[in-house]
Protein backbone atom coordinates (compact mmCIF):
# COMPACT_ATOMS: atom_id res chain seq x y z
CA UNK A 1 0.00 0.00 0.00
CA UNK A 2 1.35 3.31 -1.20
CA UNK A 3 2.29 5.53 2.06
CA UNK A 4 0.64 9.24 2.30
CA UNK A 5 3.14 12.03 3.05
CA UNK A 6 1.73 15.60 3.91
CA UNK A 7 4.57 18.37 3.52
CA UNK A 8 4.62 21.53 5.55
CA UNK A 9 6.71 24.49 4.17
CA UNK A 10 6.98 28.10 5.18
CA UNK A 11 9.08 29.05 1.92
CA UNK A 12 10.38 28.29 -1.52
CA UNK A 13 9.52 24.80 -1.58
CA UNK A 14 12.27 23.92 -3.40
CA UNK A 15 12.73 20.88 -0.78
CA UNK A 16 9.09 20.60 -1.39
CA UNK A 17 9.02 19.95 -5.11
CA UNK A 18 12.16 17.87 -5.06
CA UNK A 19 10.23 15.53 -2.65
CA UNK A 20 6.97 15.68 -4.79
CA UNK A 21 9.05 14.61 -8.15
CA UNK A 22 10.89 12.10 -6.25
CA UNK A 23 7.51 10.26 -5.17
CA UNK A 24 5.85 10.46 -8.11
CA UNK A 25 8.42 7.41 -9.64
CA UNK A 26 8.15 5.65 -5.98
CA UNK A 27 6.33 2.86 -5.35
CA UNK A 28 6.73 3.49 -1.29
CA UNK A 29 4.65 6.62 -1.40
CA UNK A 30 3.02 9.85 -2.49
CA UNK A 31 2.57 13.34 -1.65
CA UNK A 32 -0.93 14.03 -0.96
CA UNK A 33 -0.63 17.51 0.56
CA UNK A 34 1.72 20.62 1.31
CA UNK A 35 0.63 22.81 3.65
CA UNK A 36 1.66 26.69 4.35
CA UNK A 37 1.35 29.06 7.06
CA UNK A 38 2.10 31.79 4.45
CA UNK A 39 -0.43 32.70 2.07
CA UNK A 40 2.51 33.83 -0.84
CA UNK A 41 4.35 31.00 -0.55
CA UNK A 42 6.15 29.84 -3.43
CA UNK A 43 5.62 26.25 -2.10
CA UNK A 44 2.05 26.35 -2.91
CA UNK A 45 2.81 27.41 -6.57
CA UNK A 46 5.38 25.06 -6.80
CA UNK A 47 2.61 22.00 -5.73
CA UNK A 48 0.18 23.29 -8.27
CA UNK A 49 2.66 22.84 -10.79
CA UNK A 50 2.83 19.42 -9.86
CA UNK A 51 -0.62 18.81 -9.59
CA UNK A 52 -0.44 18.28 -5.78
CA UNK A 53 -3.21 19.47 -3.50
CA UNK A 54 -2.04 22.35 -1.43
CA UNK A 55 -3.58 24.77 1.41
CA UNK A 56 -2.85 27.67 3.16
CA UNK A 57 -3.76 27.58 6.68
CA UNK A 58 -3.61 30.61 9.26
CA UNK A 59 -1.10 30.53 12.26
CA UNK A 60 -3.80 29.94 15.28
CA UNK A 61 -5.32 27.32 13.12
CA UNK A 62 -2.22 25.17 13.78
CA UNK A 63 -2.59 25.20 17.32
CA UNK A 64 -6.56 24.60 17.71
CA UNK A 65 -8.54 21.50 17.21
CA UNK A 66 -10.50 22.37 14.88
CA UNK A 67 -8.09 23.50 12.58
CA UNK A 68 -4.99 21.84 10.67
CA UNK A 69 -5.13 18.39 13.27
CA UNK A 70 -8.56 18.15 11.90
CA UNK A 71 -7.44 18.00 8.10
CA UNK A 72 -4.37 15.73 9.09
CA UNK A 73 -6.61 13.24 10.93
CA UNK A 74 -8.71 13.54 7.81
CA UNK A 75 -6.06 12.13 5.45
CA UNK A 76 -4.30 9.82 8.01
CA UNK A 77 -0.75 10.81 6.72
CA UNK A 78 2.21 7.97 7.10
CA UNK A 79 4.29 10.60 7.37
CA UNK A 80 4.49 14.23 7.99
CA UNK A 81 7.65 16.13 6.58
CA UNK A 82 8.65 19.61 7.72
CA UNK A 83 10.45 20.74 5.09
CA UNK A 84 11.76 24.63 5.62
CA UNK A 85 8.79 25.10 7.92
CA UNK A 86 9.51 28.05 10.81
CA UNK A 87 6.79 28.04 13.02
CA UNK A 88 7.61 25.24 15.74
CA UNK A 89 5.16 22.89 16.23
CA UNK A 90 1.98 22.03 18.43
CA UNK A 91 1.85 19.41 21.06
CA UNK A 92 -1.53 18.50 19.99
CA UNK A 93 -0.32 17.14 16.09
CA UNK A 94 2.76 15.45 18.01
CA UNK A 95 0.82 14.01 20.59
CA UNK A 96 -1.98 12.62 17.67
CA UNK A 97 1.39 11.31 15.00
CA UNK A 98 4.22 10.50 17.57
CA UNK A 99 7.44 9.26 15.40
CA UNK A 100 5.81 10.23 12.41
CA UNK A 101 7.37 14.05 12.05
CA UNK A 102 10.42 14.44 10.67
CA UNK A 103 11.99 17.95 9.96
CA UNK A 104 15.12 18.93 8.04
CA UNK A 105 17.74 20.51 9.58
CA UNK A 106 20.58 22.72 7.14
CA UNK A 107 23.00 22.19 9.96
CA UNK A 108 25.22 19.41 11.56
CA UNK A 109 23.05 19.47 14.91
CA UNK A 110 23.02 19.77 17.78
CA UNK A 111 25.69 22.89 16.02
CA UNK A 112 23.38 25.48 14.99
CA UNK A 113 19.94 24.50 16.37
CA UNK A 114 17.19 25.66 18.39
CA UNK A 115 15.36 28.86 18.04
CA UNK A 116 16.32 31.56 15.46
CA UNK A 117 18.59 29.13 13.58
CA UNK A 118 17.52 28.86 10.33
CA UNK A 119 18.29 29.71 6.52
CA UNK A 120 21.25 32.20 6.15
CA UNK A 121 21.21 32.72 10.01
CA UNK A 122 23.10 29.15 10.08
CA UNK A 123 25.23 30.03 7.09
CA UNK A 124 26.29 33.28 8.26
CA UNK A 125 27.50 31.91 11.91
CA UNK A 126 29.05 29.15 10.19
CA UNK A 127 31.48 31.39 7.88
CA UNK A 128 31.65 33.66 10.79
CA UNK A 129 33.08 31.03 13.23
CA UNK A 130 35.38 29.22 10.37
CA UNK A 131 33.69 26.18 10.46
CA UNK A 132 35.62 23.35 8.40
CA UNK A 133 32.17 21.33 7.53
CA UNK A 134 28.80 21.60 7.88
CA UNK A 135 25.68 19.58 6.99
CA UNK A 136 22.13 18.77 6.84
CA UNK A 137 20.09 16.82 9.92
CA UNK A 138 17.41 14.86 9.49
CA UNK A 139 15.56 14.14 12.58
CA UNK A 140 12.17 13.73 14.33
CA UNK A 141 10.53 16.12 15.60
CA UNK A 142 9.47 16.42 19.68
CA UNK A 143 8.58 19.47 21.51
CA UNK A 144 11.82 21.21 21.68
CA UNK A 145 13.41 23.48 18.28
CA UNK A 146 15.99 20.79 16.36
CA UNK A 147 16.07 18.26 19.46
CA UNK A 148 14.36 15.14 18.17
CA UNK A 149 16.02 11.85 17.20
CA UNK A 150 18.93 12.26 14.61
CA UNK A 151 18.17 10.08 11.59
CA UNK A 152 20.96 11.22 9.08
CA UNK A 153 23.37 13.41 8.56
CA UNK A 154 25.47 14.36 5.64
CA UNK A 155 28.41 16.54 5.30
CA UNK A 156 30.52 18.85 3.21
CA UNK A 157 33.72 20.20 3.74
CA UNK A 158 34.14 24.02 3.71
CA UNK A 159 36.75 26.23 2.43
CA UNK A 160 38.56 29.40 4.02
CA UNK A 161 36.75 31.74 0.97
CA UNK A 162 33.45 29.96 1.27
CA UNK A 163 30.90 33.11 1.40
CA UNK A 164 27.19 32.39 3.20
CA UNK A 165 25.72 31.64 -0.21
CA UNK A 166 28.27 29.40 -1.38
CA UNK A 167 27.49 27.12 2.02
CA UNK A 168 23.89 27.53 1.21
CA UNK A 169 24.77 26.34 -2.18
CA UNK A 170 26.63 23.46 -1.20
CA UNK A 171 23.31 22.84 1.47
CA UNK A 172 21.27 22.29 -0.96
CA UNK A 173 22.81 19.92 -3.08
CA UNK A 174 23.04 17.50 0.09
CA UNK A 175 19.29 18.50 1.05
CA UNK A 176 18.05 17.25 -2.81
CA UNK A 177 20.53 14.11 -2.77
CA UNK A 178 18.96 12.85 0.81
CA UNK A 179 16.20 14.41 2.12
CA UNK A 180 13.85 11.92 -0.49
CA UNK A 181 16.31 8.95 0.38
CA UNK A 182 16.05 9.09 3.51
CA UNK A 183 11.87 10.19 3.89
CA UNK A 184 11.56 6.60 1.70
CA UNK A 185 13.82 4.98 4.49
CA UNK A 186 11.99 6.03 6.92
CA UNK A 187 8.50 4.44 5.09
CA UNK A 188 10.01 1.68 4.62
CA UNK A 189 11.41 0.84 7.67
CA UNK A 190 7.88 1.99 9.30
CA UNK A 191 6.32 -1.05 7.03
CA UNK A 192 8.89 -3.01 8.51
CA UNK A 193 7.54 -2.49 12.25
Amino acid sequence: MIKRIVIFASGAGTNAQNIIQHFKSSPIGEVVLVLSNKKNAKVLARAKKENTKSLYFHKQDLYNEAGVLKALKKIKPDLIVLAGFLLKFPDIILKEFPDKIINIHPALLPKYGGKGMYGMHIHDAVVANKEKETGITIHFVNEHYDEGGIIFQASTELSDDDTAEKVAEKIHLLEYEFFPKVIEMVLTSEAND
